[in-house]
This record gives C-alpha cells, sequence and structure tokens, in this order.
C-alpha cells in the first residue's frame, strides 16, 4: 500500500524521466510499481483523499460472508469461529488474515451501529441516582457500598452496608437526601427486587413498600431500561471510583479494614474529599453547587419512614435492649434513647434515627434467652478492676513516696496485699533516705523488697546497703588476676 505523497513522488519520477525504470530507481520502487500507477492514472483511477488501496486478498470473495455473520451476531462472533466455517466454504487462506478481516468488519459494524448519546442537561433539584458497589470483605464478611448522585450538583454519597434489603435501601435515601438537605423530583436506579418486583410488557411493577416511602418523601422512583447501565452513567461512575478508592487493592495499596468502625470513617473521608473536589465538567466543587441545588429540592420530612425498621425498643442506661427476650448491646452514646429492631435472616439488625437520617448502629447473630449477645466495642475501655488497681496520692506524704518512681509504686501494692504493718512510717522512712542515699538507690531497693516479699522494720535499709555495697567492690575491666601471655611469646624459637 501506498501513501498518497509515495504515489505522487513515482508519478513525478517518471514524468522527469519517461522510464518505468529510471522511476522507479529514483522513487524507491520496483518498475512494475511505476507501471501500475502510471496506467492507474492514465485510466483516471487514482485514490481520492481519505481512500485506502490494498492488494487482492485471498478472504475478498469471502468478506459478504465474513459481514454477514458479524452483522447476525451483533458484532460479537469470535474470528477464530469465522475461521472454522470458512474452511468448510474452501477458504485456504491463514487464521491471521481472518482475524484482520474480523476486526475491519467488525469495525464498519460499529460505526454503523454505535449509540448516540444526546447531551443531557439537568436541571437543579430534579434527578438524583443510586447504584450499589461491592466494597471490601471485613473479617470475611462481604459488605457493599451504597452510591448516589445528585445530577446537577454533581455530589455524591457513599454509604457501607451489610446487605442491599429494603429498609437498609430506604435507610440509606433518607440519609442521602438529609444530607443534601431536601428531596429531589426522581430518583432513578435499576430494577432490583427491591424496587421493582415484576416487568409486564416492559412496564416494571414497583415494590409496594418503596412505593409507600416515596410517597412518604413526595418523590418519584423511576428505573432505567434493564441491562442498560449507561441510562444513569452518574451513580456508575460514582460506583466505580468509589471502589477504586475504598476496596483494597494492589493499586492504591490500601491496608485492609479490621473493623467496620474503620470503612465507615473511610467511606465518610471519600465523600469529603470528593465533594471538595473541582470538578472537571461544571469548574465548581460539589459542595459549592449544593448551595444552590438545595434552593430547588422539596421539603425533607421531619420524621423518616420509619415503618420498615421494625420495632421499637428504649436503650437501657447499660446500652443494652430486650428482643424475644434476649439482651442485644447497642453503643453506649445511645444510652436512654429509642431505637428500631427488625430481623434479617439470622441476624437483628437495631437502627437509629438522628438528624443525619436513619443509620445501622448494631448487628447481632440471633440467640436464645440466657445467651446476652454483647459487642466490646460498643462499650468504652473498661476502667481498673480490684486486681489492677493503681496507687494515686491523695496527700502531700503520698506523693512524695510516690515520686521515687515505680519502684515505690510497686512496694506500695505488695505491702498492702501482704498486709504490712506501720505502711505510713515507712513511707516516711523511704522518703528520707531518698534524700540520703538518691531517690534512684532507694527507688531500685524499694522494687526488690517489693519482688522479695520483704516489709518489716530495717529491711529497706538493707536493701540499700547491699547495693551500695555491690558497686563499691564491682571489679573494673583495667585491673584483672588474669594471668598474661608474654611467656609464650618466645615459645617454638
Amino acid at each position: 500500500m501506498k501513501s498518497r505523497e509515495e504515489i505522487m513522488e513515482i508519478l513525478e519520477a517518471f514524468d522527469l524521466t519517461h522510464s518505468f525504470r529510471d522511476a522507479g530507481e529514483l522513487a524507491g520502487c520496483s518498475h512494475h510499481t511505476v507501471a501500475a500507477w502510471v496506467a492507474r492514472r492514465d485510466l483516471g483511477q487514482l485514490p481520492v483523499a481519505g481512500e485506502v488501496l490494498r492488494r487482492q486478498r485471498k478472504i475478498d470473495p469471502y468478506m459478504g460472508k465474513v459481514e454477514e455473520w458479524v452483522e447476525r451476531s451483533r458484532g460479537k462472533v469470535r474470528a477464530d469461529v469465522v475461521f472454522d466455517r470458512l474452511r468448510t466454504l474452501g477458504f485456504a487462506g491463514s487464521e491471521r488474515t481472518v482475524r484482520r478481516a474480523v476486526r475491519e468488519a467488525k469495525t464498519h459494524y460499529a460505526r454503523g451501529n454505535h449509540r448516540i448519546y444526546r447531551p443531557w442537561i439537568p436541571e437543579p433539584g430534579m434527578w438524583a441516582q443510586w447504584d450499589w458497589g461491592e466494597g471490601p470483605r471485613i473479617t470475611g464478611r462481604r459488605t457493599n457500598l451504597f452510591c448516589a448522585w445528585l445530577a446537577w450538583s454533581r455530589h455524591r454519597v457513599v454509604i457501607p452496608t451489610f446487605d442491599r434489603t429494603l429498609p437498609t435501601v430506604i435507610g440509606c435515601l433518607d440519609r442521602a437526601m438529609r444530607l443534601w438537605g431536601g428531596v429531589p423530583t426522581y430518583w432513578l436506579t435499576d430494577n432490583e427486587r427491591t424496587v421493582s418486583i415484576d416487568h409486564v410488557a416492559g412496564i416494571a411493577v414497583r415494590n409496594p413498600v418503596l412505593v409507600a416511602a416515596a410517597s412518604h418523601y413526595g418523590v418519584t422512583v423511576a428505573t432505567c431500561v434493564p441491562y442498560d447501565p449507561e441510562s444513569k452513567g452518574g451513580s456508575e461512575a460514582t460506583v466505580r471510583i468509589a471502589k477504586a478508592d475504598l476496596v483494597p487493592t494492589e493499586a492504591n495499596l490500601r491496608p485492609a479494614y479490621s473493623c467496620w468502625r474503620e470503612l465507615v470513617v473511610a467511606c465518610e473521608a471519600f465523600t469529603d474529599e470528593v465533594n471538595d473536589r473541582v470538578h472537571r465538567a461544571t469548574r465548581r466543587s460539589p459542595n459549592e453547587m449544593l448551595a444552590e441545588e438545595a434552593l430547588h429540592l422539596h421539603r425533607l420530612p421531619d420524621v423518616a419512614y420509619t415503618a420498615c425498621f421494625g420495632e421499637t425498643r428504649h436503650v437501657s442506661w447499660s446500652a443494652t435492649i430486650s428482643y424475644g427476650g434476649v439482651t442485644y448491646s447497642v453503643p453506649h452514646t445511645l444510652a436512654d434513647s429509642v431505637v428500631w429492631a427488625r430481623v434479617e435472616g439470622d441476624e437483628l439488625v437495631v437502627t437509629y434515627l438522628a438528624g443525619k437520617g436513619a443509620t445501622e448502629v448494631a448487628r447481632h447473630r440471633l440467640s436464645t434467652p440466657g445467651h446476652p449477645q454483647i459487642d466490646d466495642s460498643h462499650y468504652p475501655p473498661r476502667p481498673p478492676g480490684a486486681l489492677e488497681r493503681q496507687p494515686k496520692a491523695s496527700n502531700e506524704a503520698e506523693r512524695s513516696f510516690l515520686a521515687l518512681g515505680d519502684g515505690a509504686h510497686l512496694w506500695l501494692v505488695e505491702a498492702g496485699a501482704a498486709g504490712a504493718s506501720r505502711v505510713k512510717v515507712k513511707m516516711a522512712e523511704a522518703v528520707a533516705l531518698g534524700r540520703l542515699h538518691g531517690r534512684e538507690a532507694v527507688d531500685v531497693a524499694l522494687g526488690q523488697a517489693a519482688l522479695s516479699g520483704r516489709f518489716a522494720d530495717g529491711d529497706l535499709a538493707s536493701f540499700i546497703a547491699a547495693g551500695e555495697q555491690r558497686d563499691h567492690h564491682r571489679a573494673g575491666e583495667e585491673h584483672s588476676l588474669q594471668g598474661g601471655t608474654s611467656a609464650w611469646r618466645g615459645f617454638g624459637t
């Protein structure tokens, strides 16, 4: 194949020399090529701009059949299948030739059948979308990412969940709208069973519970065409970006999550980050645009739709509720408040309704009476128990003694446990010995006395004296009684 520049060079060389061989030498090609292009020029068959010329191929007689198979398969047929079928029709070429021909036919098919996208210019307060993405695994348990997108402002909300049941969906919708400060006119999503329970003649039949919830908020839930994610690209892009940032992979080097709270914090941080960042389409941050779009949103009901959240329970001061005669724990910050409890499969889900919307606060395995389910993460760190109590000074004498160091703390604890007599007098004696022998020496002696269990009168002084004697008679490296090797210096000579 020759480019237009090469063809012009060949013809110019021929016009200059009027010889096929001389023109071939000047143009760097065969004289047969020169003759062929001169003949084409004489016949008026030179290629026009953009036209591609090629030699005759073995597969050219079969291109009609290749295009037919590509058309029938809607551009999905594999080249190896086409090659096997062409061989039964007598094709003797290589598989490489077939692959090139199939690629060419698919390219032409895509150009003639590609989808036309009409620019969508959303109105403020009109459309919002939601979709689901698979979240990271926490201690082997699967999670989900609820991803909502407000069309005009491009504001995104990502909420982690353990399931995708209808109460969870309604709770996430309520929470997203409360973060936005209002209700859009339409919610757009997929045709999941929680949204559409059936399709009749291409018309989706809505879940009646979701319809009731939508009526409570004054919003219309719409669904896209089945198997057509491109009709809700905003939420699809939100899912893709959220998974790339929140799900641990080798690409983002994010470590695995050790607990549910870490995932919640990561989702909140991701939401703040993407909404503070300037959007490439609007050249403004979604938070800035949300302040304008909030004026076009409908008023949000003060009370969330609670019919799907189960039954109400009052949280005791021990941060527990009772359901089915079993005690279940909830976060201690909810003490003396009201929560909602429902059963999902073999789990009890506890939901709390606050100003920011419905939030799942606890999830336990169902149990039987007499076997309470208590989660230690719902409570603050335990205070020191009876066996972990540490000395705490209440007057100047005690502060002076405990200031000696850790040995003084240990001595007081062990002396109290051993029932030693005249403890306060011995503490004052230790303080006085500290002024005489130094605080470090006394602190070490107190620690040794505590470990030895010796709390009698004079024991502390004996430990101090023993320590000083060891320091005084400690042998140094500069004075040694070890015999030298100078006597062996002449051995063997």
